[in-house]
């Protein structure tokens, strides 16, 4: 009866002009900045004060209220982003549940300053409503205005309250892996729903509070079915307005003893297994649930086409090349060479999973392709390739028949059991930077899951990497299809090294991001020191002269010289400056589409009001990131529709580590770039996920389905 007069109290005072100031709850806005600079993106704190007994509501009323509402009124030059709610109080009244925040609560929202703002002071005005609750309801409303000056940054005297409030706030973790499925139908306009993962091992207790959905609602009763060894499985009722959902979003919380919160994860749950009449339309994503074999299939299919990706056919060409020089040789021998190559990459692969291992265990996420993101590793691998392509180039040591070399790029050019070993490790770390069809899917399958099932899919991929060269060294009838040995194999040889050398030209663009605009040039004048160090031992070590004493001094001194001057004091390729925001999308030239940088606010600020959004995640480092772009989006007849549909364009750049993009990739089930979404203008629907590898008709045809 209280829940009644309440619900009755509350629709008649609605009718009635909105209060100036609420009777029970005073409002006021603070900032966590006092002062903040052009660009940057300060935080802003509506903090709602209650009376003892009173509460205010979450962005979720639950079966009786209303969320708190902010209309802001902000000078030219600054936005708001969504409001970040902090986890709410889940409070029964008479078999009714409600989220609500008694005695106080703070909702944050990132307000981002313009780049071209000038100097000065701005006022920040909103207007805030909610309702106010304790035994009747009563609505209230008022303004709330602060001050921010632009110019250098300076946090105010609430930054630290703001802090602990935003520590309140529901964090996403793409590890949970939540899984959601419906119950056999009961009626036509209500089901249940079951939600499982994996919790803490001490947790006792847990919940899963909904968003609001204008198309079905989750009922905020929860049944709990079972918790045992940090198994939950929650029984939910699901009721449907419009259609049934594909996915549920929310909040899944984790309590353990005397109600202690162990944490609360930001969740979009798709749910799997037979959907409901009328659920899933076409052209909706519903990630598949795949067995362990269909998942290593694809693994293997996946590293059999990155055979055919132009970081890694370089290398394939050369161990061919090999396989015909060695044709002559006895078949055992051939066979051993496979085998070394193969192994080469094999080990690679189970070493690069240790990495994804560690790195998860550390971060919460990792990706395929991550070492492109650390600045040492491309220093290293450009020097280590264009050693590559000077020895192919005959500058020191260029015949595939030469004796034992000291070098790495020596061991990638000659033919003993060592080359062929190093040539499997290179190929590996030249593959990482292209995501081949199937692999995208099966390495952000994998990921998620326990280390023993990403240790097995990683093998996988190597053995399908490894196949073709192995396939050819084991059936010699398979050789019959390659030309026989001559003359040309030399020539081919030398002509190898230039693909060799344009993928070292292409990995200098990769420096910019990291060390600024001359990287690339300070990194050239150390890799020519490179090339004259190792001509001079070519030259006059290695085919012989009375002084090679000199020679060797001559060239370590030209090697030392270029590495102190160019990479130690111009490039101080140790400790490059710290990462700019993930994210960030460069001016657009004359004719290009207009890329803003994507975030998750951003997603749904444009979604908020029906519009289109496209969105490329990609990385510099990343060739069919490259060739997407230049073949199927940075095109005429895709920048026009976008044009016509008013579409959203968003950059998400994963050159540089970005945890915010790596678990937005996994929640997507991709272990690395590239991805591109198309949300539809109808917030509900979940985005259009298109394929690693883009068509202008794939991508024209998902802005039709998103137009609808």
């Amino acid at each position: 009866m209280q829940f009644i007069a309440r619900m009755l109290l509350a629709a008649t005072v609605a009718l009635a002009p909105p209060l100036a100031h609420g009777a029970n709850t005073e409002a006021r806005l603070v900032l966590s900045h006092d002062t903040a600079g052009a660009g940057e993106t300060i935080t802003a704190g509506i903090h709602l004060q209650m009376k003892a007994g009173w509460h205010t509501y979450w962005r979720n009323g639950g079966d009786s209220g209303d969320a708190t509402r902010i209309v802001w009124e902000l000078p030219a030059g600054i936005t708001a982003g969504a409001i970040q709610w902090p986890l709410p109080e889940k409070m029964e009244d008479a078999g009714f549940f409600s989220f609500v925040y008694h005695t106080e609560v703070v909702l944050l929202v990132p307000l981002t300053l313009a780049s071209n703002l000038p100097a000065g002071s701005l006022e920040l005005k909103a207007k805030v409503s909610w309702l106010e609750c304790e035994k009747l309801c009563v609505p209230g409303s008022g303004p709330v205005a602060a001050t921010v000056v632009v110019g250098p940054s300076k946090p105010s005297q609430h930054a630290a309250f703001i802090d602990s409030w935003r520590a309140k706030v529901p964090v996403s973790k793409p590890d949970l892996d939540a899984r959601a499925t419906f119950e056999p139908a009961t009626n036509d306009d209500s089901r249940t729903m079951l939600i499982d993962w994996n919790a803490a091992p001490s947790t006792q207790d847990a919940d899963f509070f909904p968003y609001v959905a204008e198309t079905y609602t989750v009922k905020a009763a929860t049944e709990s079915l079972k918790n045992s060894g940090g198994a939950i499985r929650l029984r939910k009722t699901v009721e449907k307005i419009k259609e049934w959902p594909v996915q549920v979003a929310g909040v899944l919380v984790e309590k353990g003893a005397a109600n202690k919160l162990l944490g609360a994860y930001e969740v979009s749950i798709p749910i799997r297994g037979k959907m409901p009449s009328g659920g899933v339309k076409s052209g909706q994503f519903v990630p598949p649930k795949k067995s362990l074999l269909t998942l290593l299939a694809s693994a293997f299919l996946g590293g059999l086409i990155l055979n055919l990706m132009p970081c890694v056919l370089p290398v394939l060409a050369l161990k061919v090349l090999g396989i015909v020089q060695q044709s002559q040789s006895s078949p055992s021998r051939v066979r051993w060479l496979g085998i070394a190559y193969g192994a080469g990459v094999l080990v690679s692969f189970h070493a690069l999973a240790g990495i994804i291992i560690a790195v998860k265990q550390v971060q919460g996420t990792a990706s395929w392709g991550m070492q492109f993101q650390n600045p040492q590793f491309l220093v290293a691998i450009t020097t280590l390739v264009t050693l590559m392509a000077l020895n192919l180039f005959g500058v020191f040591e260029v015949t595939l028949s030469s004796g034992a070399m000291g070098a790495a790029s020596q061991l990638a050019s000659k033919e003993g059991l060592p080359g062929a070993f190093f040539n499997g490790v290179v190929a590996v770390i030249l593959g990482t930077s292209c995501t081949a069809p199937f692999l995208g899917l099966a390495i952000g399958y994998a990921i998620p899951q326990p280390s023993w099932v990403i240790i097995l899919t990683f093998a996988m991929v190597g053995a399908g990497l490894a196949f073709p060269y192995v396939a050819l060294s084991f059936f010699p009838p398979l050789r019959r299809f390659l030309p026989k040995p001559g003359t040309w194999m030399e020539r081919f040889k030398v002509a190898l090294g230039f693909p060799v050398l344009a993928t070292a030209v292409w990995m200098l663009s990769l420096l910019t991001p990291h060390f600024g605009s001359s990287g690339p040039l300070w990194m050239g004048l150390f890799l020519v020191s490179v090339a004259v160090a190792v001509w001079i031992l070519g030259q006059f070590v290695q085919r012989g002269g009375s002084r090679k004493g000199i020679a060797v001094a001559v060239a370590v001194a030209v090697l030392a010289g270029g590495y102190v001057f160019a990479l130690e004091n111009k490039l101080q390729w140790r400790s490059p400056a710290e990462p700019d925001a993930a994210g960030q999308a460069a001016r657009p030239k004359p004719g290009e589409i207009d890329w803003k940088p994507w975030s998750q606010e951003a997603v749904e600020n444009a979604r908020a009001k029906g519009r289109v959004v496209f969105v490329d995640f990609t990385a510099d480092w990343c060739l069919n990131c490259q060739a997407n772009k230049k073949t199927s989006i940075e095109i005429d007849s895709v920048r026009k529709r976008l044009k016509e549909l008013d579409a959203v364009t968003l950059l998400a750049d994963f050159t540089r580590t970005s945890k915010a993009i790596a678990a937005e990739l996994q929640r997507h089930g991709r272990a690395g770039v590239p991805l591109v979404l198309v949300y539809p203008k109808d917030a509900e629907k979940p985005p259009i996920v298109l394929p690693e590898l883009l068509t202008p008709s794939i991508v024209l045809d998902a802005l039709e389905q998103a137009s609808r």
